[in-house]
């Protein structure tokens, strides 16, 4: 049963001959009520007390498990992160080494092109050099061949000699022969425009601009 502190002042005893003194022990139970009193504040403060601790240690729990909860997603999110960096570099990596293959491959087959034009472009070379070298040696023989007067042509007779020959010619009677008609003249003339170039002359200009 639960007391009270107004229930342990208002308590009453029964009178006896030689009972106790009323004032000390109404005094007693004033005193033993006040205490009472007291100490039933003091657990109610404590009480309240512990409720609030209780409440805080509550939510001290929930935010724990948030944090848990919150730590354990943000492990599992850096994970999967990290998966997912792992799998990207993996295949940037691998579209890197293809493409540079690739580069490689065309590189190389560039390369192949490259010289079979330049050894096609020596070979042009060696051809250029060679026709301009025989045309050369052409020029140079027809140079040689129009520059031989054998017979004198191309030398100036001396005074006294072309007066004697002139006299020679005029007087003798059958010097009709020594006439040449106006076609004849031209034939010889062209022969002798003719003879002037060396042969393969007229593939200079196709030589010349082939080296162009």
């Amino acid at each position: 049963m639960k007391l009270t502190p107004l229930e342990i002042k208002q308590q009453t005893f029964e009178k006896g001959l030689r009972g106790y003194d009323v004032a000390d022990v109404q005094a007693f139970l004033t005193l033993v009520s006040n205490e009472f009193e007291h100490l039933l504040n003091k657990n109610k403060e404590l009480e309240h007390e512990i409720e609030k601790l209780t409440d805080r240690v509550k939510h001290y729990e929930r935010v724990e498990e948030a944090l848990h909860e919150t730590l354990q997603t943000a492990k599992e999110s850096v994970e999967q992160k990290m998966d997912g960096a792992k799998q990207e570099a993996k295949s940037t990596l691998q579209k890197a080494e293809m493409e540079a293959d690739a580069i490689i491959k065309e590189a190389n087959h560039q390369r192949q092109q490259i010289r079979q034009s330049i050894l096609r472009l020596l070979d042009r070379r060696e051809e250029i050099i060679n026709g301009i070298s025989s045309y050369l040696d052409n020029a140079k023989k027809s140079v040689n061949q129009f520059s031989k007067d054998d017979m004198g042509t191309f030398k100036l007779p001396k005074e006294e000699d072309l007066e004697e020959s002139i006299d020679k010619v005029t007087s003798k009677s059958s010097y009709s022969r020594f006439e040449l008609d106006e076609e004849d003249l031209e034939i010889s003339s062209y022969e002798e425009e003719d003879s002037a170039f060396a042969p393969g002359s007229d593939r200079l200009d196709d030589i010349l601009d082939e080296i162009d």
